[in-house]
């Protein structure tokens, strides 16, 4: 069968290049190896006989493009969180810094109370508000051709701050900025969502990872989307199929040879062009399956975090007693993650061992989203909780299913100790059992995502991420999509300005077929 474009894979951006493609009038064809479309963006029931949907891999959404919102007619909606962030200080965990958008003198009395004085409240507003400034710059170019580096950072109009956060390891750029180490770690942790780095790194792959998740939106805010991850990709199948793509699930690639021909057991289809929303090592894999030549990619990607859903009776209570639960866990709750902790928790990952106690975040869709409870569960003090552990690579977790196994006990076991020093009760005391007497308490590793989800070495970026403008001649102009391959584009998260529930690749994608 002829088709102008197939898609292979049907996560968030598979589903974001057929929408667009098909829209446009063009045949599209998806093919999907698991049996349900959504990829990491989805919501499950993750523990049976317990009626909540988990939104299991990915959890908010900062980097989806209002426009893309707009242009395939979602019906997505996004809940600001008011909380940005609690962190208990980690040499004092009865002590806390709350960050509350919606009251700044209360914000600042914190910091005064935290660090003695209103110095390093200033130093936050005015590195944010410069950052805030750039966000609002680069984040509208992410939809447009690659731009060189000179005119984006032309765009920002500040080249103090973009020496700082360009050309600078971001350690030398927190030290000099901040005085506190719980402070200074609060701001570190974007910058290692997903990515092992130091932060003196060399190759600034922690700044990289830092400038998206500051640029969201223009604002860097990250969002509540209602009724789960799922909600999100749920819609993107529906504005793709009432298009007229077609999506096909339970049909695993077998190859795909760059004239246009896809494979998979028991078919064939030829394409136009072929969208690759997968990962780009797994795209290698079939380029080579047809006696094709790979495209440029990292050898060995790899994740490094520990990934664990919760469902409680209640949130528990805080070793902070002056900061109310509801408001600590409604942002990014902070667990050991001072600017020297997540120091020290690199160094020894990096030398082979979980660190004694694994810096995490911890974030609760429930308190701002009941919708995916169960009407039961929701009259409850029942919560949800998710929590994303840092600097726990891949490579701590490879060996044998046993050697995989102890491993990930001990990982799980420190973590939850870690969290369990900053709460006044143990989490355990406050998880749920499913019917059968289970806790429901659910932990994937890096090598476990890389099963359930294809992404190599459970890398969630699916590669490094890049810096979203062009850093070769031979890339302006372009989408940031394409390969040496004609016919093929990459149209997941491994593309130039992927990363994160966004749409981006897949959007660029398309544009590279509609506008070419």
């Amino acid at each position: 069968m002829n088709y102008d474009d197939v898609v292979i894979g049907a996560g968030h951006n598979g589903l974001t290049a057929a929408a667009y493609l098909a829209r446009a009038g063009r045949r599209v064809l998806v093919l999907e190896a698991g049996d349900h479309v959504g990829g990491a963006a989805v919501s499950a029931q993750a523990f049976p006989g317990v009626d909540a949907r988990l939104s299991r891999y990915s959890y908010l959404v900062s980097l989806l493009p209002r426009q893309v919102i707009t242009d395939l007619d979602l019906d997505v909606r996004l809940i600001r969180r008011r909380y940005s962030s609690f962190t208990p200080v980690p040499a004092q965990p009865t002590t806390g810094l709350l960050v509350d958008h919606g009251d700044g003198d209360a914000t600042a009395a914190g910091f005064a109370a935290l660090t003695g004085g209103p110095r390093e409240h200033a130093a936050w507003q005015d590195f944010y508000g410069r950052v805030q400034h750039l966000a609002q710059q680069v984040f509208p170019t992410v939809l447009e051709p690659l731009r060189t580096e000179a005119d984006v950072a032309g765009l920002v109009g500040d080249d103090r701050l973009w020496e700082a956060l360009v050309r600078r390891p971001l350690g030398e750029v927190l030290e000099a900025e901040f005085g506190d180490d719980t402070v200074r770690g609060i701001v570190a942790t974007d910058a290692l969502i997903g990515t092992f780095a130091s932060m003196g790194a060399a190759d600034l792959r922690q700044n990289v990872c830092f400038l998206y998740h500051l640029i969201g939106g223009g604002t860097g805010d990250w969002d509540v989307p209602v009724g789960g991850m799922g909600a999100v990709t749920d819609g993107l199948a529906r504005a793709a199929v009432q298009a007229g793509a077609e999506i096909r699930t339970g049909t695993r690639v077998l190859a795909v040879d760059p004239d246009g021909l896809v494979t998979w057991e028991g078919g064939s289809a030829r394409a136009g062009t072929i969208h690759a929303a997968c990962a780009p090592t797994v795209l290698n894999t079939l380029l080579t399956a047809a006696g094709a030549d790979p495209v440029a990619t990292e050898q060995a990607p790899e994740g490094a975090q520990l990934k664990v859903n919760m469902l409680l009776s209640r949130l528990p209570r805080l070793r902070d007693e002056t900061v109310d639960p509801a408001a600590a866990f409604a942002g990014t709750f902070h667990v050991n993650e001072g600017y020297t902790q997540l120091q020290d928790a690199y160094a020894a990952a990096d030398a082979g061992r979980v660190p004694q106690l694994p810096p995490c975040e911890i974030y609760c869709h429930s308190l701002s989203d009941r919708s995916i409870l169960g009407p039961e569960l929701a009259a409850t003090d029942a919560q949800t909780l998710t929590l994303f552990g840092l600097h726990l690579p891949a490579r701590l977790f490879r060996g044998t299913t046993a050697e995989h196994d102890a491993v990930k006990d001990l990982a799980l076991a420190r973590t939850l100790d870690s969290l369990n020093s900053v709460l006044a009760e143990p989490i355990q005391d406050v998880l749920l059992r499913d019917p059968d007497g289970a806790l429901c308490l659910e932990a994937r590793t890096p090598v476990e995502l890389e099963a359930d989800l294809g992404l190599p070495g459970g890398n969630i970026f699916h590669r490094s991420l890049q810096w979203p403008w062009a850093e070769r001649e031979a890339e302006v102009g372009t989408w940031g999509v394409e390969t040496p391959h004609e016919k093929v584009r990459i149209a997941g998260a491994g593309a130039r300005r992927g990363g994160g529930v966004s749409g981006i690749p897949g959007h660029n994608a398309a544009m590279s077929v509609l506008t070419g």
